[in-house]
């Protein structure tokens, strides 16, 4: 199954020590999706932030090479929307942990994967 990966779900391991790329495969996911927009929030953050966050940023950016990169319509935009209108075109999961995207997705019909407890990652429909 594919699944995109959201810029806060990319910095999980740094941030909870948690191995998403095992847990993904556990929860059955094998094709791992990363917009664009994602890849661009990282380095912003990255470059910009300090201390564990921009810790965090630099552990993601190295891990996204397990990750497939996937142009999207609106590239240049929001990221969220870039995100939740590839999840509808391509009718895949979406692993956030933003509250607000993660509302947006359940409104339209699209699986959420969130860490749950800090320490392993779970689904809902």
């Amino acid at each position: 199954m594919k699944i995109i990966i959201d810029t806060n779900a990319l910095m999980v391991p740094a941030e909870f020590g948690v191995d998403i790329f095992s847990e993904l495969d556990r929860l059955g996911f094998d094709e791992l999706i990363v917009p664009p927009g994602v890849a661009r929030e990282l380095k912003k953050i990255a470059s910009r932030c300090r201390g564990k966050g921009r810790d965090a940023a630099r552990v993601a950016l190295s891990l996204m090479d397990r990750c497939r990169m996937i142009e999207t319509a609106g590239a240049v935009g929001n990221v969220d929307d870039s995100i939740l209108e590839l999840a509808a075109e391509m009718n895949v999961a979406v692993f956030t942990n933003d509250a607000e995207l993660k509302g947006r997705l359940r409104e339209g019909g699209v699986k959420v994967v969130y860490l749950r407890q800090r320490s392993y990652l779970a689904s809902v429909p």
